[in-house]
């Protein structure tokens, strides 16, 4: 007996990119590596880079290797470049800092030849002659946001799509809950047109506590297009982080996680430990606002001590990682986790549309 076709879910996300599935590797420094990305593309989903720390040189390779490592029956395959963007205007945050080494011009330049499909900011809007510049390229560009006002600024500086994550997801992120951010910039999407949309509104990926198919389902049930998944694949086979990062993943629990200002002065969630709890007990707070004021990143600042053996500074390098690592117990292949979040996520809208009885659609 001949086995049924595998399900797939077609949204504006899936037309616009390409792609059978509407889950978008997080674009995880030293995590999202080319093994991953191209696992995850390979499976269906968009496979992203984490360019962070790359020079030009270094991203161009890992781009060559990602198309290396498809088939010929599939040389073209869609995938992303994510780069940190912070602002580094006089009213910033001190502690933000240009995390390309006055590279972005040429950084830009490799993801425009190298016929990148999604440019992905993340901690910050790029210029506006940056996006216009992605765009006469043929790059699509998303925007990370964590707040409905950084989404209104993205769309006005002309990006197409904006990536809402929620408090609970892993790295940077915001105070606000997935499940409020996430129909809130649904809202203010649909005020905007992209001009790489071809009049279409502005389109809103969902982040932030999604790790299978029901976070999948729900995202697209509040407007979503598609899902940006972290935390889930750090725990991955073909993830370049770590096996100590994967293994903090499988093995966290309930209020295992933290934010915190002491890695890159801008609220980070990662696992807890010893370190970073010393920096939150109240008799060190003030000393870390002063660190911070001055633009100096307390991490940093150990880490440098810690090399000249000066004082007693042991630091302990935090593992990146969502409040959803709680959920996954196991380290999988990619292909298996777009699989089942994929197939989930279609019987669970299957159910859902049980519960209608009567009436008439008013979408």
């Amino acid at each position: 007996m001949a086995s049924s076709p595998r399900p797939t879910l077609s949204t504006p996300l899936t037309t616009l990119l390409k792609i059978p599935h509407p889950i978008l590797l997080a674009g995880m420094a030293h995590t999202s590596t080319t093994p991953l990305a191209s696992a995850v593309s390979l499976a269906g989903g968009l496979g992203v880079i984490g360019g962070l720390g790359y020079n030009p040189s270094q991203l161009r390779s890992m781009i060559h290797d990602l198309k290396a490592s498809f088939p010929t029956s599939k040389p073209q395959l869609p995938f992303g470049v994510d780069l940190a963007l912070p602002s580094l205007a006089p009213t910033a945050r001190k502690t933000n800092h240009d995390y390309t080494h006055g590279q972005l011009d040429a950084l830009i330049d490799v993801i425009i030849e190298e016929g990148t499909t999604l440019f992905v900011s993340a901690v910050g809007v790029p210029e506006r002659n940056i996006i216009e510049r992605l765009h006469n390229g043929g790059v699509l560009v998303m925007n990370m946001v964590g707040h409905p006002k950084h989404a209104i600024k993205a769309f006005d500086a002309g990006v197409d799509i904006v990536c809402a994550q929620g408090g609970e997801g892993g790295g940077h992120t915001g105070e606000i809950s997935g499940n409020i951010l996430v129909p809130a910039c649904v809202d203010i999407a649909r005020r905007y047109k992209p001009s790489m949309l071809g009049g279409g509104p502005g389109m809103v990926v969902a982040a932030g506590g999604i790790f299978d198919g029901r976070g999948l389902a729900a995202a697209l049930m509040m407007g979503a297009v598609g899902v940006w998944v972290g935390t889930r694949f750090v725990a991955c086979e073909e993830a370049g982080c770590s096996e100590a990062h994967k293994r903090a993943v499988v093995e966290a629990s309930w209020g295992d996680t933290m934010r915190t200002l002491v890695v890159t002065g801008r609220p980070l969630r990662v696992r807890r430990n010893q370190y970073l709890e010393g920096w939150e007990r109240e008799e060190r707070r003030g000393e870390l606002r002063a660190l911070l004021e001055k633009g100096v990143r307390p991490l940093e600042r150990d880490l440098a001590a810690e090399a000249v053996e000066d004082g007693d500074v042991e630091v302990e390098f935090p593992f990146l990682m969502g409040e959803v690592a709680a959920m996954i117990g196991d380290v999988r292949p990619a292909k298996g986790i777009v699989e089942d979040m994929v197939r989930e996520a279609s019987e669970c809208l299957e159910i859902g549309g049980l519960f209608v009885k009567g009436g008439g659609s008013k979408l």
